[in-house]
């Protein structure tokens, strides 16, 4: 069974960054496409970003590019995203996901985490 603990989100001012980590339990993280969404109060869960075992990665949203970078640790089963310029409108639960495909539709994705809270003031 796969499992996926989300870790780094906080309270930070605008413009200040946060580093968020997912660690990911099972046999065979470099075969997963790992993503990270998020979900804002009263809104829809939206995709962010995500990367293949190289490290390479979709674009990012359009919302976060520029800001925010996808990097991946094959060696500890942990994927990050680092979060720079950060903004009010980036508070949201963010979740990382594993897929066995390279895409933005959440449906695809298997296994997903409990979310990390992350508040931006202004």
């Amino acid at each position: 069974q796969v499992q996926l603990v989300e870790s780094g989100g906080g309270l930070v001012q605008a413009g200040g960054s946060l580093r968020l980590s997912c660690a990911f339990s099972g046999r065979t993280f470099r075969t997963y496409v790992m993503g990270w969404f998020r979900q804002a109060p009263g809104k829809e869960r939206e995709f962010v970003v995500a990367s293949i075992w190289s490290g390479g990665s979709t674009d990012y949203a359009d919302s976060v590019k520029g800001r925010f970078t996808i990097s991946r640790d094959n060696a500890k089963n942990t994927v990050y995203l680092q979060m720079n310029s950060l903004k009010p409108e980036d508070t949201a639960v963010y979740y990382c996901a594993a897929s066995r495909m390279m895409t933005m539709d959440e449906r695809s994705y298997l296994y997903w985490g409990q979310g990390t809270q992350v508040t931006v003031s202004s």
